[in-house]
């Protein structure tokens, strides 16, 4: 089964992990969690780096729809 979003759908559900993320990493007890010397991962990412990485997924929608829409216009124009 596939789904399908739009691209503002894609860019609101990423932007509401975001925020999702946000709210865990503001938490207290998260903190304690992240801050203990047994708290590791494999990769030694933190929340904040998943946050990171959506918002720069975020800001690259963002930008191929800036190139979208002015590819649009310079076509549009030469009609």
């Amino acid at each position: 089964m596939e789904i399908k979003l739009t691209t503002p759908e894609i860019r609101a559900i990423l932007q509401g992990c975001q925020y999702t993320l946000r709210l865990v990493g503001s938490s207290q007890d998260y903190r304690k969690i992240q801050s203990s010397e047994h708290f590791s991962t494999s990769n030694n990412v933190v929340l904040n780096d998943a946050f990171n990485i959506l918002e720069e997924v975020v800001d690259a929608i963002d930008e191929m729809e800036q190139v979208n829409q002015q590819r649009e216009s310079k076509h549009g124009a030469g009609n």
